[in-house]
């Protein structure tokens, strides 16, 4: 099942980030597709505060993995751009799939793609024609995500002008 929309900006995409969070469950896996740039990670920013964490959200691609933490739940942030393997990194990413207090975020996930669960969120910002800061949104989801998705975009169309 698929869900569209249109992020204009930096700030957009962080709220829409934001939205996410507020609706997301522990247990759920995000993956963020995009180019260098693209606004993974401000997206990420969004999702954290939504789910409550006060942390400062920074790309993993020098550190490959963040766990920010909430009041409940833990983020598990990982970036796999700089690798060609996973190696032990799999491992941990395992662990964090379908644990019952963490979200899972994954960029750059072609070399893990056998580990994600088929049942997860795939994000895609794309870059627009119109504006080099607008990205058009693809969410990719499963149906057992529907009311999560449904909730995200009533309040997305609340916020949007």
């Amino acid at each position: 099942m698929t869900w569209q929309t249109v992020s204009t900006d930096s700030t957009d995409t962080e709220r829409l980030g934001e939205i996410f969070g507020r609706h997301i469950q522990g247990s759920q896996v995000v993956e963020l597709r995009a180019d260098l740039g693209g606004g993974k990670t401000t997206f990420v920013r969004g999702l954290a505060r939504g789910l409550g964490s006060d942390a400062t959200v920074a790309s993993p691609t020098f550190t490959l993995g963040k766990i920010y933490k909430t009041k409940d739940l833990e983020i598990h942030h990982f970036d796999f751009y700089r690798l060609s393997e996973a190696g032990i990194l799999e491992e941990q990413l395992e662990e964090s799939l379908g644990a019952d207090n963490v979200v899972t975020v994954v960029e750059w996930s072609d070399i893990v793609k056998n580990v994600l669960p088929a049942a997860r969120l795939t994000i895609e910002l794309r870059p627009t024609q119109n504006d080099a800061d607008e990205r058009e949104v693809v969410v990719d989801y499963p149906p057992e995500s529907e009311r999560l998705i449904k909730s995200v975009e009533t309040d997305w169309q609340e916020v949007r002008p």
